[in-house]
């Protein structure tokens, strides 16, 4: 499994509009200007998580996007998930995915869905508020 340019931005977008909306709402072109992505590709992005709710867009000149839960509440495998599609190692984990014929002697399925569970575990484990954490201890700026 490999992480993508789009999934680790969405990470930082979301991030960084968890970081600066306490007051206004983050316009795309700022949160561009900071973490060094095109607005066009952020605008992607933005897209998806608007699309799914995770996003709430503010219109007009003091617009932009805010979240809409708590950081707490988004974990980084629902952000990638989002724009990477499924997480899992191999294609017959899929939910509802192909009946794999062979799956019943199998013997790396076993290791398959190990490796599934790990992923996830970690994915699930952390939220957008450990994040926030995390590089408040760094100081503030960041790169994921």
């Amino acid at each position: 499994m490999k992480i993508s340019t789009k999934g680790r931005y969405a990470l930082r977008l979301m991030l960084d509009i968890a970081m600066n909306s306490t007051v206004n709402p983050v316009p795309l072109k700022d949160t561009a200007e900071r973490q060094s992505i095109s607005v066009k590709y952020l605008e992607q992005i933005i897209s998806a998580l608007v699309r799914v709710g995770y996003v709430k867009s503010i219109r007009g000149p003091q617009g932009g996007y805010r979240l809409a839960k708590a950081p707490a509440d988004y974990t980084v495998g629902m952000i990638l998930r989002q724009v990477e599609g499924s997480m899992v190692p191999v294609a017959c984990l899929e939910e509802g995915g192909m009946d794999c014929t062979r799956q019943g002697e199998c013997v790396t399925l076993r290791i398959w869905k190990e490796l599934d569970e790990a992923i996830r575990g970690v994915l699930e484990k952390y939220t957008l508020e450990d994040l926030i954490g995390w590089q408040e201890e760094l100081g503030g700026n960041y790169v994921i």
